[in-house]
């Protein structure tokens, strides 16, 4: 019986699923360690620039900093692999990744919150 498998012209394993590896990503980030005082906003405002995204990053009160990022996903996954390393001066313990549904609307740019705010 046919299971679609032989002779329907597909290329198999060859072809990449566009959609899912290519697609845009939202991400909501938190890193935690010693990240507040040691530039890491606009450490993570340049990588989001230089990979295109937009979104939000801001210092929390227990001391993290949070971000909110969208973009195409392998700029997305970069952005996060930078967090890991962070500015030279910080000391990244942990970075919390979740993916978020794509904001209503964007600012079209990456931007730097002060204090707690939650970018609501």
């Amino acid at each position: 019986m046919g299971d679609g498998s032989a002779g329907d012209g597909s290329a198999g394993d060859q072809t990449p699923p566009g959609p899912v590896t290519d697609g845009p990503r939202t991400v909501e980030a938190v890193v935690s360690g010693r990240v507040q005082g040691v530039g890491f906003r606009w450490f993570a405002q340049r990588e989001a620039s230089r990979l295109g995204l937009g979104g939000w990053v801001a210092n929390e009160a227990d001391g993290s900093v949070r971000c909110e990022v969208t973009g195409p996903r392998p700029a997305v996954e970069a952005f996060i692999a930078s967090l890991h390393e962070g500015p030279p001066s910080a000391r990244v313990e942990r970075v919390e990744v979740h993916d978020r549904p794509a904001p209503a609307r964007t600012s079209g740019g990456f931007e730097v919150r002060s204090g707690a705010h939650r970018g609501d």
